[in-house]
C-alpha cells in the first residue's frame, strides 16, 4: 500500500550546542498543546533526546539513522512512525552537514553520510536552523547565507534565533536576517533554568529524571510557545511535497524473511520475550518490540530495578543499553532477578544484550555484583569509545550468522576485562588495528553480548532469527 510522507520539518543547527533539543522538544509540546498532533523523530543513534520528545508529543520518539538502517528506509519509517499524526518534527544531529567521519580508507569530511542534511535530502524536507546568537549580530547574515548556499539540495527555509540577550540585540539580528532574505521564525531569549542535568554520555534520560524531566519539557514548551511563530513553522511543514512512500511494515519485514513460524499461525503458543526496561535500560528502539511482535513473540517489559522474577514462560531475553552504572545499588540488591537471568542463560535461553545489557551480564560493574553470565568485570574507563563500526560476526549466535557483516554504533566509557570472550561476538578494524569484541557465551552459544548497538529496522532478519531461537524453546 502506497502512502505519502506527512507534512514535515527538520530542526537543524550550525553546530552542536546551539539549542536544537530545546527548540525541537518545545515545538513538539507547543504543537501538541494547541491540538496539532506531532510525530517526533531524532536523527542519528541518539537514545536520550527521543525520551524528551516522547514526553512532549505524547507518542514514542523514533530515530532516523541512514547509516544504521539505510537511507532508502527513512521515508517508510517516517510514514510508519507518523501514523495518526498531522506532521513530523525531525531533530537533527550535530551541525547540519556533519556526518560520520568515515571508515577505514576514507578521508575525514569527504562526505556527509548520516548527517542532518543527508536525512533532509532523503525526506525532501524544509530545514529550520537554530542559531545560538550569543556574541554576534550582523555576522549571522554571513552564517545563514553560507548554510543556505552550501548545498542547493538542502533548503534552510527559516531561522530561530536562540539565546538572544536584549531587544536591541534582537532588532540587530532581525535586520541581519533580512539582508539575506532568511525568514525569522522565532527569537528566543536566554533561559538558564532550562538546563537538563548531564553525565559522561550526555543528558540524563527522561526516564531517570522523572518529575524534573517533565518540568523541563513543560518549560521548553512554554518558551517556544511564547517566542516561536507556530503558525509559520506549521505552514512551512505543510509546504513539503506529499512524496509517495510505502509505510515501513514490521509484519512484511519479518514474513518476507523466514515465512510464518507455527506460533504465528496459531498452532503453537507465542514465545515470551522479556525486554529489560525502566530507568537503567532506556536505550531501545520502538521498532525492536514491533518486529518481535510481528515475528509472533509476546513482548513483556521487565524492570531489573524492581522485578524479582522473569515473566512466566520467558523464552528469550533482550537487555538493551542504558546507564546501569548509575543504578548499581538497586541492581546489585536485586539478587533474585540476577540469579533468574543467570539460570535462564545457563539453561540455553537466547539472550541478546547490547552495551548496558552487556555490563549487567558480567560478574561485576564497578565492584558491584551483576548476573555472572559472562566471565568479565567492567569498570569506568579513561576515554570515550564513540563511532560507527563495520563489524563481522565472529561466530553463529541468536542474532547473527558467522561471517555476516553489520553496521553498528559504539558509545561507551566503560571497559570490560577481558574485552572479548574466548568466543567473541564481532571483529572490526579501528585505526588500522584489528578489534575483537563482545561475547557469544553459554553451552549452546545462545548468549550474544556486545557494546555494539544496531538498529533492528536495519536488520529485521536478526530479529526474526532471534524469534526463531526463542520459539525453539
Amino acid at each position: 500500500m502506497v502512502s505519502h510522507l506527512p507534512p514535515r520539518v527538520v530542526i537543524a543547527a550550525p553546530s552542536s550546542g546551539s539549542g536544537k533539543t530545546t527548540i525541537a522538544t518545545g515545538l513538539l509540546g507547543a504543537l501538541a498543546a494547541r491540538g496539532t498532533s506531532p510525530a517526533p523523530f531524532k536523527i542519528g543513534p541518539d537514545y536520550v533526546d527521543p525520551g524528551y520528545h516522547a514526553l512532549a508529543a505524547g507518542r514514542p520518539g523514533r530515530n532516523l539513522d541512514p547509516v544504521l538502517v539505510g537511507v532508502e528506509r527513512l521515508p517508510g519509517l517516517v510514514v510508519h512512525g507518523a501514523a495518526g499524526a498531522e506532521l513530523a518534527v525531525v531533530e537533527g544531529v550535530m551541525g547540519l552537514f556533519d556526518g560520520r567521519l568515515g571508515g577505514e580508507g576514507d578521508r575525514p569530511g569527504e562526505h556527509d553520510d548520516g548527517s542532518t542534511a543527508h536525512v533532509a535530502r532523503a525526506l525532501d524536507a524544509p530545514v529550520v536552523l537554530v542559531v545560538d546568537a550569543r556574541g554576534q549580530h550582523r555576522s549571522v547574515a554571513a552564517l545563514l547565507a553560507g548554510f543556505r548556499d552550501f548545498d542547493p539540495r538542502v533548503r534552510p527555509a527559516g531561522v530561530v534565533l536562540n539565546r538572544v540577550g536584549t531587544e536591541r540585540h534582537a532588532e540587530a539580528l532581525r535586520a541581519a536576517c533580512a539582508e539575506v532574505g532568511m525568514p525569522v521564525l522565532g527569537v528566543v531569549p536566554r533561559r538558564a533554568e532550562l538546563a537538563v542535568p548531564s553525565r559522561h554520555l550526555g543528558l540524563v534520560t527522561a526516564a531517570e529524571h522523572g518529575d524534573a524531566a517533565r518540568d523541563a519539557v513543560a518549560a521548553m514548551t512554554a518558551l517556544v510557545a511564547a517566542h516561536v511563530d507556530l503558525d509559520a513553522v506549521e505552514a512551512l511543514a505543510r509546504r513539503a511535497p506529499a512524496t509517495p512512500a510505502a509505510a515501513w511494515d514490521p509484519a512484511r519485514e519479518t514474513a518476507a524473511l523466514d515465512g510464518r513460524p507455527p506460533w504465528v499461525a496459531g498452532t503453537r503458543p507465542a514465545p515470551v520475550v522479556a525486554v529489560a526496561g525502566g530507568p537503567a535500560f532506556t536505550f531501545g528502539y520502538p521498532e525492536h518490540a514491533e518486529l518481535l511482535a510481528a515475528a509472533g513473540c509476546e513482548v513483556v517489559v521487565v524492570d531489573p530495578l524492581r522485578d524479582e522474577v522473569l515473566p512466566e514462560g520467558t523464552a528469550g531475553l533482550v537487555l538493551p543499553g542504558g546507564f546501569p552504572e548509575e543504578h548499581l545499588g538497586p541492581l546489585a540488591a536485586n539478587a533474585p532477578l540476577r540469579e533468574a537471568v543467570r539460570r535462564f542463560a545457563a539453561g540455553g535461553g537466547p539472550v541478546h544484550a547490547e552495551c548496558g545489557g552487556l555490563l549487567y551480564l558480567g560478574r561485576s560493574l564497578d565492584g558491584a555484583a551483576m548476573c555472572g553470565v559472562l566471565d568479565a568485570d567492567a569498570a569506568m574507563g579513561p576515554r570515550l569509545h564513540l563511532g560507527y563500526r563495520t563489524a563481522t560476526a565472529a561466530t553463529d549466535s541468536p542474532v547473527a550468522a558467522s561471517g555476516e557483516t553489520v553496521t553498528g554504533h559504539e558509545f561507551h566509557r566503560t571497559v570490560t576485562t577481558p574485552q572479548a570472550g574466548s568466543t567473541p561476538a564481532w571483529r572490526w578494524s579501528a585505526g588500522g588495528e584489528a578489534v575483537t569484541e563482545g561475547y557469544v557465551a553459554g553451552a549452546a552459544r545462545t548468549v550474544h553480548a556486545s557494546y555494539l548497538h544496531t538498529h533492528p529496522a536495519g536488520r529485521p532478519h536478526a530479529v526474526a532469527r532471534f524469534a526463531r531461537a526463542c520459539g525453539a524453546r
